[in-house]
């Protein structure tokens, strides 16, 4: 209870140094407020990616919408740094479903492009692995080459007619869970397996903070919510010390 209170007092006394408004409902002088962190509680889901005919498991922490949305939107556009620790909570809990029983022994966050990582200062799936306490290894590159990915047909996208990443050789023999902030279409995912693959390593999941709710059409992914005490999808290994293994 006091801590709370001296959290609150601490709140208080940095919003007259640099005011702000709560990402998801704009209420001042907090960064997220206590109703909207409420609904950033983790609601796992899980869906099969195909990946040239190997089906990745890859678990959600929430669906990108309401105020998962706008905070993830605030954070990549805005630049809103102090929302990644509330929502690393929900990745958290989705790498963990996703490492557990795959025998994974490295995460990989998927890299935004270049023109954004610069004018962010950061890449959005690094910061939450960070704030979230992940030991990631940064895998993967983006390329120069290609056209942008908006500007893609959606069946370009998915077909992966033009590479975007690169993977490091030394990831070779390593078994990945990949990192990322949101799946829409899983396009970005397939390309980064696609790159890591080539490189000779395995992708054996992925975990990522939210993702679209689609059910339907070409780019659907047929999510099913996993209840609290759901395992991973191998052998019923534990999951602790997942990102601990020796750095590629």
């Amino acid at each position: 209870m006091i801590s709370a209170h001296i959290a609150t007092a601490l709140a208080d006394a940095w919003a007259l140094v640099a005011p702000v408004d709560c990402a998801g409902c704009g209420v001042p002088d907090r960064a997220l407020c206590a109703v909207c962190t409420t609904a950033l509680r983790p609601s796992l889901r899980r869906a099969l990616l195909d990946v040239d005919g190997r089906a990745v498991p890859v678990v959600a922490g929430l669906a990108y919408e309401g105020v998962a949305r706008a905070a993830l939107l605030a954070l990549k556009a805005e630049g809103r740094t102090e929302l990644a620790r509330p929502l690393a909570v929900p990745l958290r809990r989705a790498v963990a479903l996703a490492w557990a029983g795959a025998g994974a022994d490295v995460l990989v966050p998927v890299p935004g492009s270049r023109a954004g990582a610069a004018q962010r200062g950061f890449t959005p799936a690094a910061l939450l692995a960070r704030r979230g306490g992940l030991v990631v290894t940064r895998g993967l590159r983006a390329l120069h080459a290609g056209p942008q990915q908006k500007r893609l047909r959606l069946d370009e996208r998915l077909a992966g007619q033009h590479p975007r990443f690169a993977a490091r050789p030394a990831l070779a023999g390593r078994r990945v869970v990949l990192i990322d902030d949101i799946v829409t279409s899983g396009a970005t995912l397939r390309d980064a397996a696609r790159a890591l693959h080539a490189a000779g390593a395995t992708v054996v999941g992925a975990a990522a903070v939210a993702a679209t709710p689609r059910r339907r059409g070409l780019s659907s992914l047929l999510w099913r919510f996993c209840a609290d005490d759901d395992e991973g999808p191998g052998d019923k290994v534990g999951a602790e010390g997942y990102g601990q293994g020796k750095e590629a």
